[in-house]
């Protein structure tokens, strides 16, 4: 079973490059962030066609936005409001995987958290924490119930000193505090989860799935951040096989700034 988790930037803008990718990866189920369309407008018949018919979609105008697109049925859909704000940000269902049983897919997207990181001084990044705040207490509550579950998104954290092109100069930088890291640590291990990606691709190597569009040549540069992730429950670690950062997609028309990241998992 193949699941490749997508920042896109607008779905309706990129929905040729949607195709591309289905055409090119062929994942069994696509979770994107940052759709950027009401529910209503959301291209689902396009989308179906393109063969993933079922759908568990959360989308306001202009801004945020998950959904998941999937061959198979997608049941138990739900969607749940963080920080007492409806900004679209998680959505989560359930597929049935023979040999493994029901498995829990979640779609997050973290707010990014500004410029300052300083919850005094910066309303956003006082959100950001506090929603991986709220998400930690509530995978803490539902750990016992915990099986085989998948969490992937773009959390807007790179952890580790190889998640960004300088440790040293981007630590007062958001999405590399070590506040933020420990924040997302928490949450990762209120839920008991592991870091399939760094399960496969050793920590000590660098990794980034996100590359800012304010750098003329990001090739040259490369002064990219792990922000997007893919996280499994013990119940699934076992099936981990493979892990594809798919570069290409920064190079194509009208890209995204972050590339699609798939698990592979053998079941």
């Amino acid at each position: 079973m193949r699941i490749t988790t997508w920042n896109i930037n607008s779905v309706r803008l990129r929905l040729s490059s949607l195709a591309r990718l289905i055409t090119e990866v062929a994942p069994d189920i696509i979770c994107l962030q940052e759709t950027k369309v009401r529910d209503e407008l959301f291209p689902a018949k396009d989308i179906g066609a393109l063969g993933y018919p079922c759908q568990a979609i959360s989308g306001m105008k202009g801004y945020n936005g998950v959904a998941i697109l999937s061959k198979r049925p997608l049941l138990n859909i739900k969607t749940k409001a963080w920080c007492n704000k409806a900004d679209c940000r998680h959505v989560f269902a359930t597929i049935n995987e023979k040999g493994v049983g029901p498995i829990e897919i979640h779609n997050f997207y973290v707010p990014a958290g500004g410029d300052i990181p300083d919850p005094k001084k910066n309303i956003k990044f006082a959100h950001k924490l506090q929603f991986l705040k709220e998400v930690s207490k509530w995978q803490k509550r539902r750990q016992k119930n915990l099986s085989a579950q998948i969490l992937v998104g773009d959390l807007n954290i790179a952890p580790l000193p190889t998640d960004v092109w300088s440790h040293k100069q981007l630590l007062k930088e958001v999405s590399h505090t070590p506040v933020e890291i420990e924040a997302l640590e928490e949450l990762r291990l209120a839920g008991s989860w592991t870091d399939a990606v760094r399960e496969i691709i050793p920590p000590e190597e660098p990794l980034f799935s996100w590359w800012s569009y304010r750098s003329k040549d990001y090739k040259k540069n490369n002064r990219g951040r792990r922000l997007d992730h893919i996280w499994t429950t013990n119940a699934l670690k076992k099936h981990i096989s493979t892990i594809d950062v798919f570069n290409a997609a920064r190079d194509w028309e009208k890209p995204s700034d972050h590339v699609p990241i798939t698990i592979t998992l053998a079941v």
